[in-house]
């Protein structure tokens, strides 16, 4: 007996389950929250930094005072002035080769699309675009009430994001993504597990009970809820935090921009072969295959990823100054340093 295949629901079935003209209503109710987006986008202030280099103090100010109290306020005002000494006196522009000539400008790069890239292939998509089937495998044959079970699971994901949102500068980023890891190693253990023995169920069929399945099916939610409950917290936005502090300013852009794309490629590549792995060896095995990314998503966390709570962008550049040169490179500037 075959595998059971992706439902080809969509969260969008939500308002356009049978409705005429679906795929319209789809593409209209999509332009509803870039549209909120750009409305807030039109009362986001400018960087403090970026004012401040453009000789407009006060408004750089007002938004700092926006942002910390009156205590941190004049500590962060002096750091700030600074900072834009230093950058007016080196007179520098960063380039993109300067990122993997310079050895911390590559150390800190490989850390942050290590992360964008471990986010996508340890499974947050695959697993979102295979919840109908999951929770149709815990006995929900219909199509809308397993529909209205996978947006649950989506909530649960939006949910477990504001939580990472609370967390992220009381565990800091490290040990929250950390956590998060080896819960979603776990989850996934589960999810294999169900989906390799329900398809064990399938061929044996006379040796497993219909209440067998309900139970397996039943394990497969479980195994979904526990991964997005890990996952949302930490690798949901810890890669995003991350990249927006540890490069220096004059790269901070070109980074940050980089980074954010091998998280589009990888989410391309993980989007593009999912079904074909799945089609090859199994769900159950291409979901231990994630497991396995999973586990070295972790270890590469432990090695090569700082923990930047706390830490001001001029001691985060020291951070990867002593990481590639030792505490004597400490003392150097970043842009001075040799390849």
């Amino acid at each position: 007996m075959n595998e059971s295949r992706p439902s080809p629901i969509s969260s969008n079935g939500l308002v356009t389950y049978k409705v005429p003209g679906t795929w319209r209503w789809m593409l209209g109710v999509a332009a509803v929250p870039a549209i909120i987006q750009f409305v807030l986008m039109l009362f986001l202030p400018e960087s403090p930094r970026w004012l401040y280099r453009k000789d407009e103090k006060a408004k750089a100010i007002a938004v700092l005072e926006q942002i910390y109290d009156s205590g941190r306020l004049e500590e962060e005002v002096e750091l700030l002035a600074l900072a834009s000494m230093h950058e007016f006196q080196s007179n520098c522009t960063g380039s993109y080769l300067d990122i993997f000539r310079l050895k911390e400008l590559r150390l800190a790069f490989f850390a942050g699309a290590g992360l964008q890239a471990f986010q996508q292939f340890t499974g947050i998509n695959t697993v979102m675009y295979y919840s109908p089937t999951i929770v149709q495998m815990a006995g929900f044959t219909s199509n809308r009430l397993a529909l209205l079970l996978s947006l649950v699971v989506a909530a649960m994901n939006a949910s477990g994001t504001i939580v990472g949102i609370y967390l992220i500068d009381r565990c800091g980023r490290r040990r929250l993504a950390l956590t998060s890891l080896a819960g979603v190693v776990l989850s996934l253990v589960i999810l294999a597990t169900a989906f390799i023995l329900q398809s064990s169920s399938s061929l044996c069929g006379s040796l497993f009970s219909g209440s067998c399945q309900g139970v397996l099916g039943w394990f497969a939610v479980g195994g979904l809820a526990l991964y997005i409950a890990f996952f949302s917290p930490g690798m949901g936005p810890v890669p995003w935090a991350v990249n927006s502090e540890i490069y220096p300013e004059a790269y901070r852009g070109m980074c940050g921009g980089m980074s954010a794309t091998v998280n589009w490629i990888s989410n391309l590549i993980v989007a593009q072969t999912f079904l074909s792995i799945v089609g090859w060896v199994g769900t159950g095995p291409t979901f231990l295959i994630i497991a396995g990314i999973a586990v070295l998503a972790f270890i590469f966390v432990a090695l090569y990823v700082p923990e930047t709570k706390g830490l001001s962008f001029e001691e985060v550049d020291l951070l990867w100054k002593e990481r590639a040169w030792g505490s004597q490179g400490s003392h150097e500037s970043l842009l001075g340093a040799a390849p």
